[in-house]
């Protein structure tokens, strides 16, 4: 088995949320990393960031994982959500916060 998939397969395992992104939650470095990380933040949903931009087989391997070709990519209990723009609808409508929940996933509403 590819060892890459199988790191994510295991990300996903152990974490409910996770999101794939450039830099870390604290020092986003692109624009759409950091407008999903101010997403969650502010639902207060702790999630597990990873910075691909340490592992350039990392970076390639999950656009491969979920045939989707940019990052940030936030998953759920598992599950491929989608990209900032998908997140930030998702969060706008309320789609996010009741998905969210659930999946047995604790969100700050406000």
């Amino acid at each position: 088995m590819d060892p890459v998939k199988e790191r994510i397969e295991s990300d996903l395992k152990t974490n409910d949320v996770v999101l794939y992104m450039k830099g870390t939650p604290v020092f986003p470095q692109c624009g759409f990393s950091a407008a999903v990380v101010q997403v969650l933040t502010h639902m207060g949903v702790k999630f597990k960031g990873i910075n691909v931009l340490e592992d350039p087989e990392l970076r390639q391997g999950i656009k491969e994982f979920t045939n989707w070709p940019t990052i940030p990519q936030l998953y759920v209990k598992g599950e491929f959500v989608g990209g900032c723009d998908i997140v930030r609808e998702m969060y706008q409508s309320g789609e996010l916060a009741e998905m969210l929940q659930t999946k047995g996933v604790n969100v700050k509403l406000s």
